[in-house]
Order: structure tokens, then C-alpha cells, then sequence
């Protein structure tokens, strides 16, 4: 494991074991009193979407100021992570053995928050997952590059749930991600950011406001001090 220190964060490779191989990942460190650990997962990997895309970096950063330690890693056959691509299938284990490294490191409950693909494969496989407390899709996509997808596995998720989108979204429409998730268990909240794209660009301290937002009124969490 190698350590970072960069500004005041600690930035940790971290010895990932996947179904498929060994996974690249990188942990962000938060307080040792932290109540709650974090994973953040990434949006296509066959778009170019790696651990490093500025949607999932900017999620990592609003968990930060909480002070709360967020693990985000490369899903299988992406950057330095070993396997191939699996349509979302294999991907879905990757997420698991992620969920399982954050209770061995911390034995904490977890927050959950992807990307666009990222959103769509962790939110299946942190769904019926008692240690997963809350869950977060940005970007959630209905329809892209060919792919459908769906969402039906959300009535049975109980964890109060944040979805953030651009109403703009080229992948996921109003009513198409309204209806995606019409049937999903409460608590669901659903935040929009007029005007914005798939990717948020120019917006994305609003999706991190909207966040922080959802964190204080459902977890009593509170910004650490600088």
C-alpha cells in the first residue's frame, strides 16, 4: 500500500481483490472518529470513464467534507485493473468485493454514490446490502450508446436514496428516469439541475451542494472544520 499526502488529504493505493483480479483503487482517508465509510464507482468504462472522471471526483469531495474516508476504484479491464469488461455482469461483483474491503478496513456503515454506469451496476449490487445505509445515483442513465437499462430491483432497496440529474440529460430524459424509478421503495429523493447535461459540465458544485444537502438531513452529518 502506498501512502499520498496531497494537500490535506491522505491518498492510499489500496490492495483491491476482485472476482477477476486485482482491482486499482485509491482511498481518500477521513477522520478516525468518521461514522460512516464511502464507495463511488465510476461511469462506462468502453466511454473512458475511469476512477479519475471529474463527476466522481467532485462526488469524493463532497463526501470529504464530512471527513468521512470514500474508496473509489477501476472496474475490471479499466486503467490498471486486471480482468475484461463484463457488460455490467462481473462489474457488479467488482462493487461487492469493494463493499467488502470498506467492512474489513472500517467496520462501518456504508454510503454508496456512481455515475452513469457506475450508478447502474453498484446501485444493483449495494441494493438488498445491509451494510450499504444510503445510496446515491448522478447520472443515472435509461438509455445510452445502444444500452437499455432498468430499475426494477429498486422497490426492494429500504436505504433513502439521492438521484441527481441534468434535466438536459442526453441518457436519462425527465420522464424517462422519472419513470425509471417510479416504483422505487421510499425514501427517494430526486434532484434536477435545470439546463445541465450528462455530465454536468459548468455544475457540478450544484450536484456537490444537493449532496451535502442530502447528507446533513439524512445522516446528521455535519462539515468537519478546516
Amino acid at each position: 500500500m502506498t501512502t499520498t499526502h496531497i494537500g490535506s488529504a491522505l491518498l492510499r493505493t489500496v490492495n483491491l481483490q476482485g472476482p477477476a483480479g486485482r482491482l486499482e483503487a485509491l482511498l481518500n482517508a477521513g477522520r478516525e472518529d468518521a461514522s460512516y465509510c464511502v464507495l463511488v464507482c465510476h461511469p462506462h468504462p468502453l466511454g473512458g470513464g475511469t476512477l479519475h472522471n471529474k463527476v466522481v471526483f467532485h462526488a469524493m469531495k463532497a463526501f470529504q467534507t464530512f471527513g468521512l474516508p470514500v474508496l473509489r476504484f477501476n472496474f475490471r479491464g479499466t486503467g490498471l485493473s486486471e480482468g475484461e469488461h463484463d457488460d455490467g455482469h462481473g462489474e457488479q461483483d467488482d462493487v461487492r468485493a469493494a463493499l467488502d474491503w470498506l467492512d474489513r478496513e472500517f467496520a462501518q456503515p456504508i454510503l454508496f454514490a456512481g455515475f452513469s454506469f457506475g450508478a447502474a451496476v453498484g446501485l444493483e449490487a449495494c441494493c438488498t446490502d445491509a451494510r450499504v445505509q444510503g445510496m446515491v445515483g448522478l447520472g443515472l442513465p435509461v438509455h445510452a450508446e445502444g444500452r437499455d437499462y432498468h430499475y426494477e430491483f429498486l422497490r426492494l432497496c429500504s436505504q433513502p436514496k439521492l438521484f441527481i440529474s441534468g434535466s438536459q440529460d442526453e441518457y436519462g430524459t425527465k420522464a424517462g428516469l422519472e419513470a425509471a424509478v417510479a416504483n422505487a421503495a421510499p425514501p427517494v429523493q430526486m434532484v434536477w439541475i435545470e439546463g445541465a447535461n450528462h455530465f454536468l459540465v459548468g455544475r457540478l458544485e450544484e450536484m456537490q451542494a444537493a449532496l451535502r444537502n442530502w447528507l446533513e438531513t439524512n445522516f446528521a452529518l455535519t462539515p468537519r472544520r478546516q
